[in-house]
Order: C-alpha cells, then sequence, then structure tokens
C-alpha cells in the first residue's frame, strides 16, 4: 500500500429536513470516521452539514 495517500480534508453530507444542526448520530459518526482516519494516516479537517437553512461544520462548532 502506498504511504502517499491523499489526506481526506471534509465529510459532508445533507439533512433533507432543511436543519443542518449536527445531530447525536452525525457526533458519533464523525467521531468514529476521525479515529479511523488516524488509523490511515488520513486527517479529517472539518465534517460539513448542509441543509435548506444553512451549513452547519463541525470544526466551527468545536465538535471536532
Amino acid at each position: 500500500m502506498s504511504n502517499n495517500l491523499p489526506n481526506l480534508h471534509r465529510v459532508l453530507h445533507n439533512h433533507p429536513s432543511g436543519d443542518p444542526t449536527p445531530s447525536r448520530p452525525d457526533i458519533d459518526m464523525t467521531k468514529q470516521i476521525v479515529e479511523a482516519g488516524k488509523a490511515l494516516k488520513i486527517a479529517v479537517h472539518d465534517h460539513l452539514v448542509v441543509g435548506r437553512e444553512g451549513v452547519a461544520s463541525f470544526k466551527a462548532l468545536g465538535l471536532m
């Protein structure tokens, strides 16, 4: 396996409800993704949730 795997900069998904507020499952999943990334030497810099009401950044909200 190559040691030059590209870094994952952001995780992104939408909330069809329109409210971009991260849910508890979103927060838990993000923690799992970050931990898996560490094992693979892939940095996860942010997780964005998109909804009709805007975009929520886990990093800006202090969730990462």
